[in-house]
């Protein structure tokens, strides 16, 4: 049994005051019954909500795969900085969508989003040693020395001990960087201890998933044949 207002949110019908608000005007029923009473417990598997005459239902996992530009930090919310949510379309606003993991402000690319905790906490354990690739513009250019040391595992200046990475140069000023975990500005600073200062940085793929021809700034919801994907990687 839940109550009635939380349901409401949880099918993406509003938040809590609009659902407050869209209670009070009587374009709930439950039953077929006009229903204004937000803490009325109710069993989805046996009552039948509907609003505006449509029939509600559980939204279930929602996965949502963004291709974020520079310039926004990945947060719920924050009071100086516009944040990655501004971003997400009107019909996931109401869907409690999180960040798995984060970008930089200023890193861009394959961002993902989700509403099932169990799920965002398995893709972002450290022991699920997700591939994460990105490509990187940089100061100088990559040598075998610098992949050797990428490929046996950094201890960066403060002491923090990387897993061993994947660099691949790409010429003069490029590289592509595959890590497995998800430290703190981690291929940034990996390649600044190698001196090769990160002027540009793009997160490409991210498990089996790859940004595809998203453009910048734009989202895609996982079908369910790739959320099962993750999932199990």
């Amino acid at each position: 049994m839940e109550r009635l207002d939380k349901f409401l949110c949880d099918c993406g019908a509003g938040t809590r005051s609009q659902v407050k608000m869209i209670l009070k005007s009587g374009r709930v029923t439950v039953d077929g019954k006009p229903e204004k009473d937000g803490s009325r417990k109710l069993d989805p598997g046996k009552n039948k909500v509907c609003l505006d005459g449509e029939p509600l239902g559980a939204v279930g996992t929602v996965v949502v795969l963004m291709n974020k530009p520079a310039g926004y930090v990945t947060a719920t919310e924050d009071k100086t900085e516009k944040t990655v949510m501004e971003l997400l379309p009107p019909e996931y606003q109401h869907v409690d969508l999180k960040p798995v993991g984060r970008l930089d402000k200023a890193t861009e690319g394959l961002l993902l989003f989700t509403n099932d905790g169990d799920l965002l906490h398995r893709l972002i354990s450290p022991k699920k040693q997700v591939q994460k690739v990105y490509y990187a513009r940089h100061e100088g250019t990559a040598g075998e020395e610098d992949v050797q040391a990428f490929a046996q595992g950094m201890i960066l200046r403060d002491g923090t001990r990387c897993l061993p990475a994947v660099l691949q140069p790409m010429g003069a000023g490029e590289s592509l960087v595959t890590v497995y975990e998800g430290k703190y500005h981690q291929v940034r600073r990996m390649m600044a201890a190698r001196g090769m200062h990160v002027t540009y940085l793009e997160r490409r793929q991210e498990g089996a998933l790859t940004l595809g021809t998203l453009p910048r700034g734009q989202v895609r919801q996982l079908t369910q044949e790739e959320i099962g994907l993750i999932s199990e990687s």
